[in-house]
């Protein structure tokens, strides 16, 4: 632990902190427990970047901390001969983006970088595309996400448009770390950054370019001309990046009936209508519902913040309800719905591939398997899908097809290396103008794709534990599942366990133990009988530990009640490590 009164009062003291930041500092000095929380420890730079709550501290997310991340980047891309390439910085509707981009501009142009930063707030997936459209060597994108207002975030991205991996991620943390005086950090002036041509500002032509490449991904154009009078959308971006080219897409591409959910349609770093926006949850839904019982839509769609993930509710016609469909539902329904289409034109090559992530559903197994595609699994967090596109292109072994992990993130084309929000409303659109041909809904739709390849269910159990003896709690449980592998979980037998920790899939039956062949991860995974799939992991962004586990039923009915059953033997076992 820092000694935090020591920072506390060099932040205090130095000139070279504004008088706004000492102005808060000064106001807690008689609160010993909010000093420590700010300065015991700088705010993590992981795998992703930064994520924190915004403030004074080197445990917060600031003008500072911003900088001093940018200058850690510069340091590795000047080591890496990249400095002429230049990096894009795109940012989202929170408290603070603006001027964490326009800091993040500043200090890459004082660094001899040149930066490109977008005019006003874009989705994630633009950054994506922009990175690799402008021949960047990285890029940065202030959001953070779906976390509550308070909230700001730093995402870094390298030269293939995907979130950095090993080994530039570890390459970047070991630069910002090496940086103990933030008083040492270069930065200009944007306007002196500009004269020097190292500091552009950047929008329409990037836009229309991205909006294209995801019009292009479209592939039954004939449906939605059929359908555009006839299928009626409600659609909210949550405050957030989604509103502008969600809208300008879905009616470029002809559909007539959308309707914007009016109190959540302005970007907004308060989120004032929801407690945190978020469009796995309910409560996101809640004016969007009411807006498409209006309007008798066909679905309602949100996107996150950044608008790369979607969450949906398609109506039942049958009983007139809104069913919500989960990641791994919409996911997999897409897949169907993207394969389905391109088989009836012949355009799935022999090496087709339909990538996920390991906590993601087993439906897509299937799917995958009925368009004779190659499924490959990745670690959780869409930059290792990316990877998989690189590697492709790098070995012209493999065709990508289709990619999805089961947090409401999918990508349909390589365009973008992230998970594309803006893309995946466009297709779910379309999937259901062209279901309506054939005088079928979207849950029609998902229900003939239970009965094709069976019904699975999915689910997700999340326990909090937070501080540092709940991290500590959480390695224990870690701990005791890879040394002690369970038997089976109820009905079900562990037929292999799998620790990505220490590269071992280990056969139950034989003793036989093979390679994972995916990167160390702290995750167990344990394949059961019957498609049934069990894996814990601690968080990536939270204070969690999660347990992502799937069976396969013969009915709705069935499948809820195996579900349940397996999520309450779970929880008695973990309960007990508690």
């Amino acid at each position: 632990m820092k000694d935090y009164m020591k920072i506390y009062r060099e932040w205090l003291s130095n000139p070279y902190f504004d008088e706004d930041t000492k102005a808060e500092l000064k106001a807690i000095e008689h609160d010993e427990n909010e000093i420590k929380e700010r300065f015991y420890m700088d705010l993590e730079f992981g795998t992703a970047g930064l994520r924190g709550i915004i403030g004074a501290g080197i445990n917060r997310m600031n003008i500072y901390v911003v900088r001093r991340a940018t200058q850690g980047l510069a340091n590795y891309i000047i080591k890496q001969g990249g400095s002429s390439k230049g990096v894009a910085i795109a940012y989202d509707s929170r408290h603070m983006s603006p001027e964490f981009a326009d800091e993040a501009a500043r200090t890459l142009a004082a660094n001899g970088i040149k930066a490109y930063k977008f005019e006003s707030l874009r989705p994630t997936p633009e950054l994506s595309f922009a990175v690799r459209e402008l021949g960047c060597i990285a890029g940065i994108n202030v959001t953070a996400s779906h976390n509550p207002p308070e909230y700001n975030g730093y995402k870094v991205y390298w030269e293939d448009g995907a979130q950095f991996t090993p080994p530039h991620d570890k390459g970047v943390t070991e630069e910002v770390l090496a940086i103990e005086d933030l008083s040492t950090v270069k930065t200009m002036s944007a306007e002196d950054a500009m004269a020097a041509g190292l500091y552009e500002v950047i929008g329409k032509e990037i836009d229309d370019k991205y909006i294209a490449h995801v019009k292009a991904q479209v592939v039954n154009q004939d449906a939605i001309d059929k359908m555009q009078k006839d299928i009626t959308i409600v659609y909210t971006p949550l405050h957030g990046t989604g509103n502008i080219p969600v809208r300008r897409v879905l009616k470029e591409i002809g559909f007539e009936n959308v309707y914007v959910v009016p109190e959540q349609e302005l970007p907004n770093g308060d989120f004032p209508t929801v407690s945190y926006p978020n469009p796995e949850a309910a409560e996101a839904f809640a004016l969007g519902l009411k807006l498409a019982e209006e309007k008798n839509a066909d679905l309602v769609l949100a996107t996150d913040p950044d608008a790369d993930r979607l969450g949906v509710y398609v109506k039942d016609t049958k009983s007139g309800k809104y069913i919500s469909l989960t990641g791994n539902m919409s996911g997999s329904l897409l897949c169907e719905y993207v394969l389905s289409q391109k088989a009836a034109k012949n355009a799935i090559p022999a090496d087709g591939e339909v990538v996920k992530s390991i906590v993601s559903t087993n439906l897509i197994d299937a799917v995958a398997a009925s368009y004779n595609c190659k499924l490959v699994e990745c670690l959780t967090g869409f930059k290792w899908i990316g990877q998989q596109i690189l590697k492709e292109e790098r070995t012209g072994v493999g065709h990508y097809m289709f990619g999805m992990e089961e947090s409401y993130g999918c990508l349909i084309g390589t365009y973008a290396r992230d998970k594309d929000a803006v893309s995946a409303t466009v297709a779910l659109c379309e999937a259901a103008a062209y279901y309506k041909t054939k005088n079928m809904t979207l849950w029609d739709a998902m229900v003939a794709m239970y009965e094709k390849y069976g019904y699975y269910k999915d689910a997700v159990k999340s326990i909090g534990l937070s501080g540092i003896e709940g991290l500590a709690k959480i390695q224990s449980i870690m701990e005791y599942f890879r040394n002690n592998t369970p038997e089976g979980f109820g009905e079900y037998k562990v037929l292999s366990a799998r620790d990505y920790k220490n590269d071992t899939i280990r056969n139950m039956a034989t003793g036989e133990v093979t390679p994972t062949g995916l990167p160390s991860s702290n995750v167990l995974y344990y394949d059961m009988n019957d498609n049934a799939w069990l894996c814990i992991r601690p968080s990536g962004t939270e204070p969690k530990i999660k347990f992502y586990y799937g069976i396969k039923g013969t009915s709705l009915e069935d499948a809820d009640a195996k579900s349940e059953a397996l999520g309450k033997v779970l929880m008695e076992q973990v309960d007990k490590l508690l």
